[in-house]
């Protein structure tokens, strides 16, 4: 069965061909750098206290973590938006084990800096049955160190490519999260994490299984 990094890879590898070069190499250029900058590292991590947020969904509801907590363990994921392929297919992938997500009597919600209505535009394109939060101007991602600033070349970069984050982040085009996945127990504290800065990795949903499956 294909891994859901190797799906991205192959991806990846095809997208290559249809970029110029002059894009392609501002984009590696703006990889390597947030790469080097460690913020991965500094992000949240196994042992911390998540931070609690209250944010839209894409259907109007305010969903609130505390709420969820009471519930049960949550998965969280950070993505960069519709606009984005690589979220688009990592998030079929974890609508695919949306099941065996809550068999383990967890919540996953997916978060986002992107308003409401293209939130609601995804969940139904993909059929997604779990709540797509919106976190405009990405406080939420901040406090889970995951928010950082679009250098200028690749914003501008975006802006050829014709994604508009200017519309679909309601005024905050150049703040984006890290990709990054968290799993949460019931007492708030994370108990598993994947952060990267590399944008074509996310969590493997088996990984996430596994780590629900040792919450016990």
């Amino acid at each position: 069965m294909t891994t859901l990094n190797a799906e991205l890879r192959a991806f990846y590898e095809a997208r290559q061909q249809q970029i110029p070069a002059e894009i392609r190499e501002t984009m590696r250029r703006a990889g390597e750098e947030l790469a080097a900058s460690g913020q991965a590292d500094r992000a949240l991590g196994v042992g911390d206290p998540a931070p609690r947020f209250r944010l839209p969904s894409a259907t109007g509801r305010t969903v609130v973590l505390d709420d969820l907590l009471a519930l049960g363990p949550v998965v969280l994921t950070f993505y960069r938006g519709a606009w984005c392929p690589y979220c688009n297919i990592a998030l079929r992938a974890l609508q695919q084990h949306h099941a065996d997500i809550t068999a383990h009597g967890a919540h996953l919600v997916a978060v986002s800096p992107q308003i409401p209505d293209e939130s609601l535009t995804l969940t139904e394109k993909h059929g997604l049955a779990f709540d797509v939060l919106s976190d405009i101007g990405s406080d939420t991602a901040k406090q889970y160190g995951l928010a950082f600033d679009l250098p200028d070349d690749l914003a501008a970069v975006y802006d050829r490519l014709g994604f508009d984050l200017q519309r679909v982040s309601d005024g905050h085009p150049r703040t984006l999260p890290l990709p990054a996945t968290y799993v949460i127990d019931r007492a708030g504290t994370i108990r598993w994490a994947f952060v990267n800065s590399d944008y074509t990795a996310r969590a493997e949903p088996a990984d996430l299984l596994a780590a629900l499956g040792a919450l016990g």
